[in-house]
């Protein structure tokens, strides 16, 4: 299957870490209860999702629900030790 749209990809500003990609660059369709949703990327109908997130299943979830949710991992906290 050959790509043809852009996946829009935003940030939900009451659920930490949790994003989700929509087909509209104003996020339609996403879900209202994570709102409000925050824009800060695309991938073009030529590129791989981030993260190794497989296209197929985000353009299934999107078919399907309008939509399509993941989540970040939060990164390690280290020590860092002045010398």
């Amino acid at each position: 299957m050959i790509a043809t749209t852009n996946l829009y990809m935003f940030r939900s500003s009451a659920s930490e870490g949790l994003c989700g990609f929509s087909r509209h660059s104003d996020g339609t369709g996403l879900p209202p209860k994570f709102a409000p949703w925050v824009g800060f990327g695309v991938v073009r109908a030529d590129q791989s999702p981030p993260h190794g997130l497989p296209r197929t299943a985000i353009e299934s979830g999107i078919a399907s629900k309008g939509y399509q949710l993941w989540r970040t991992k939060k990164k390690p906290v280290t020590a860092t030790t002045n010398i």
